[in-house]
């Protein structure tokens, strides 16, 4: 596989609890600057495994992982926080910070061992939560507001770490129809910037929203990656999730809208 270019490569990867456990193998994938890469497979496929392998979380059985073309081992953690920031399914405050607190500590890899956050760096937060349309969050305690909100907040507190890409595990997971559409349109907006993210999910029709490419999972292996268009079929769908999919063709304001259900 070709490194220039790339701002994550996983080369020949393979992993495994145990030598009679194997989650997947032969895993291939390139992230370009820009794209927003979609891990898509069923539950217990090893989506979220790969993820902790990509963040340096989980070491592989075989294989490498590069970020910037340099191997994940070989980041300390303050450069890799600065170079990735991770966004997961939930978290859970251990005191009621304000939601401006919160996405200041996203500043931490930036602060010597004993410095505090400064005026500049109190700034910053807000200017990101003005940018996501969350200012209005910036004195709300953090464990007071929704699930949805509380996402955003994460999202602005990874921003604030100024990496190059953001991983987002299953991000809309626990949320309601509002704040799933919340979350989706910001990490679109991020992609529309620019912004490199690798995004998990098993819900085919976010791929859709926000995907420019895909890695579908199956179980033990790669069932096909590459372009949305090109990867998401029916015939691949189905093979992925072990049931039927049938997908549809729409018109919403003069655009078409690809959506997919399983054929009951």
């Amino acid at each position: 596989m070709e490194l220039i270019g790339s701002k994550i490569s996983i080369i020949d990867a393979s992993f495994g609890y145990n030598e009679h456990e194997l989650v997947w193998e032969n895993i291939n994938i390139e992230v370009k600057q820009g794209e927003c890469l979609c891990l898509l497979g069923p539950n217990g496929c090893g989506k979220t495994t790969l993820f902790n392998c990509i963040n340096g979380n989980f070491s592989l059985n075989t294989g490498s992982v590069y970020i910037n073309r340099k191997n994940v081992k070989e980041f300390s953690i303050a450069e890799l926080a600065k170079t990735m920031g991770i966004v997961f399914q939930d978290h859970v405050a251990p005191f009621p910070y304000s939601s401006l607190e919160v996405v200041r500590m996203g500043r931490t890899p930036h602060l010597g061992v004993f410095e505090t956050p400064s005026k500049e760096d109190t700034e910053i937060a807000y200017g990101i939560m003005q940018e996501l349309g969350i200012e209005h969050l910036a004195d709300k305690s953090y464990t007071r507001i929704s699930g949805g909100e509380r996402q955003l907040v994460l999202i602005a507190r990874t921003l604030c770490q100024e990496p190059e890409i953001i991983l987002f595990d299953e991000p809309t997971s626990h949320l309601d129809f509002r704040n799933r559409a919340m979350v989706l349109r910001t990490i679109k907006k991020l992609s529309q910037k620019g912004m490199t993210i690798v995004l998990t999910t098993h819900f085919p029709n976010h791929v859709w929203k926000v995907g420019t490419s895909v890695a579908m999972l199956g179980y033990r292996r790669m069932v096909a990656q590459g372009p949305v268009d090109k990867v998401m079929t029916e015939e691949n769908l189905s093979e992925a999730y072990g049931v039927a999919v049938k997908i549809y063709n729409a018109e919403s304001n003069g655009e078409s809208v690809r959506f997919c259900e399983p054929n009951l």
